[in-house]
């Protein structure tokens, strides 16, 4: 009796320190699943014109992806394009005639575009006095606080004079002498008739009373590729699980923005700027919604990167065409699409 009971013991402690064993793998297992791959992502400008990506981020979905991530602001295409070639930042947020610069003036390990966010530009023309039926022959003779040479936003503006047979460098003054982001400010100082803004500057020279919306360049221009993650070309071959987590996250953000409203939407974003009152910036999303801002899936197609092109040649900007096919990947893109 007293051998079986000491038998009995033993089995179980033997049984209880196998169980401990497993809890405590578990426990392994689990931490390990829960780890994330630090990522800085440099974006152009903040804006809620990239609301989808912001709604990623306050959703947890790069989280859930396996990824902590970094947002730190760039405040211009060629601030964020040395940023990811210097190794600052792994992955870019820009307009994508960047890469196409890039890859012209010889570098070896070029930058490729894996994800396309808005499909319109993402800027306002704005006015000291309210006009009621605005035309752009009324920028005649003006002076225009406008954007870098090169840069989207200043080639699509651009682009719109020519389609209302405008001569951009005749028929009026654009100014570029002012940094990107300080031309709201220059604009309430008393510089310019008119100036080109993206939200929330366009919205809060409303609320001041020192300009006024005329104009949507989003809708002026019809669609165009006017942002897009990138990454250099050794970096996406090195990390392909990476860019997917990534662009799974990001395809979330967007999925999340097409089924919600300009109200929810701005509800989620609005930590990312606590500078904007709520209404304000329901007002800011509602007018990026109705004018569909936004892709729904992130697939940069040919046909996109051709109308950059063009846009580019139009401007002066491109000294010769560049393969798509070497700039562009939609494989990450059409995996994340669920």
């Amino acid at each position: 009796m007293k051998k079986r009971s000491i038998v009995l013991l033993l089995s179980l402690s033997l049984l209880l320190l196998l169980t401990g064993c497993g809890k405590t793998e578990d426990k392994s297992e689990k931490k390990q699943s829960g780890k994330t791959t630090p990522i800085v992502l440099n974006e152009v400008a903040h804006s809620c014109f990239y609301a989808p990506m912001y709604a990623a981020i306050e959703k947890g979905y790069f989280e859930e992806e396996g990824i902590a991530l970094e947002l730190v602001t760039g405040y211009g295409a060629d601030k964020t394009m040395t940023a990811v070639l210097s190794g600052e930042a792994q992955i870019g947020f820009m307009g994508s005639e960047s890469s196409i610069y890039t890859y012209i003036q010889g570098a070896e390990d070029y930058v490729v575009n894996f994800a396309q966010l808005t499909q319109r530009a993402g800027n306002f023309l704005v006015s000291r006095e309210p006009i009621e039926n605005f035309g752009f022959e009324m920028l005649a003779g003006k002076t225009v606080l406008g954007g870098r040479a090169g840069g989207m936003p200043e080639m699509v503006f651009e682009y719109i004079l020519k389609k209302h047979n405008i001569d951009p460098a005749s028929d009026l003054t654009i100014d570029q002498s002012i940094d990107f982001g300080s031309t709201a400010a220059a604009f309430s100082g008393g510089q310019g008739d008119f100036t080109v803004e993206f939200e929330p500057h366009a919205t809060a020279l409303e609320a001041k009373g020192d300009g006024y919306v005329v104009a949507s360049l989003g809708e002026e221009s019809g669609f165009v590729p006017y942002t897009a993650f990138s990454a250099k070309k050794s970096f996406i071959e090195e990390n392909p699980k990476l860019i997917q987590s990534f662009t799974n996250a990001l395809q979330k953000g967007m999925d999340y923005v097409n089924q919600s409203t300009p109200a929810e939407i701005a509800k989620t974003i609005s930590p990312q700027f606590p500078e904007t009152d709520l209404d304000t910036l329901t007002t800011i999303i509602t007018r990026y919604y109705e004018q569909q801002t936004w892709k729904t899936d992130l697939v940069f197609e040919e046909e996109s990167f051709t109308l950059l092109q063009n846009i580019l040649e139009e401007a002066g900007e491109l000294s010769e065409r560049v393969p798509y096919a070497d700039l562009v990947t939609t494989e990450f893109a059409k995996k994340a699409v669920k």
